[in-house]
């Protein structure tokens, strides 16, 4: 159907497109809904790789004990976003799709260097989810593919995840920030960019053994927050900056 009668949006939980139609500001009319395809709703572990099929809601994530063994700080991401309604209803793969630098999923995946599953009516590609986005709400996802899956290698070193916002559920993050120390540490921040964004510079002067301070200087350059009506780009640099040098101080 997406081949041959699009254009088609995908529609699962519905907890994005219906505030975009509510707002009049979604111009999309015509739309496939996914909900059904329970092939698509699975978390599983394949040849030492977690798979957690797009469809998987946060409630699924939450509750599935292999993302809180394998990849814990997925199921603190998906315990923040909105209220249980949200939850029941709203996906991984939704949440991929949105594509809003604010997704509290996505600095996760970014830190977990997850693989991103594309399945076409041509068959499947796999795509790192580190280059999955080109922009603003912008990836690489073509018009007649799906978002099927996520897959996340076996993971080594202590998971961190923090959200900063309003109030301390139902809202939009101001800063969001999952990283995992390790052999080599990986640090991702979500509402500082265009995009959600891995933090190379940051992270290297952890590997080498650098003070915090000299990491929160790099971490501070790299980002590119801005102004607008959640919070400023000066409070999300230096919250940026709190949460790094919190991240380091409780893993250590």
């Amino acid at each position: 159907m997406l081949r041959d009668a699009g254009p088609l949006v995908p529609l699962a939980g519905g907890t994005d497109i219906y505030v975009g139609l509510n707002f009049g500001t979604s111009p999309a009319k015509r739309f496939l809904d996914l909900w059904a395809l329970d092939d698509l709703r699975r978390i599983r572990l394949s040849n030492g790789t977690m798979s957690i099929g797009a469809l998987a809601t946060y409630r699924e994530i939450i509750r599935s004990p292999l993302v809180r063994r394998r990849l814990p700080i997925l199921a603190a991401a998906a315990r923040e976003i909105g209220g249980v309604q949200i939850q029941n209803r709203g996906t991984l793969g939704g949440n991929i799709a949105n594509g809003s630098p604010a997704g509290d999923t996505l600095p996760v995946l970014a830190v977990a260097d997850a693989t991103v599953v594309l399945a076409s009516s041509g068959g499947e590609r796999r795509v790192p989810f580190n280059a999955f986005y080109t922009g603003y709400r912008r990836s690489v996802l073509r018009s007649d593919e799906l978002i099927a899956a996520v897959e996340v290698p076996l993971l080594a070193g202590r998971q961190w995840f923090r959200k900063v916002g309003t109030r301390a559920a139902q809202a939009i993050s101001k800063v969001v920030m999952a990283a995992i120390r390790g052999g080599e540490p990986r640090v991702s921040l979500g509402s500082v960019a265009a995009t959600v964004v891995r933090l190379p510079r940051t992270e290297a002067v952890l590997a080498a053994g650098g003070a915090i301070g000299d990491a929160r200087r790099a971490l501070e350059e790299e980002i590119q927050p801005i102004d607008d009506l959640r919070s400023t780009a000066e409070y999300r640099r230096r919250v940026s900056g709190n949460l790094l040098e919190q991240f380091w101080s409780e893993t250590a």
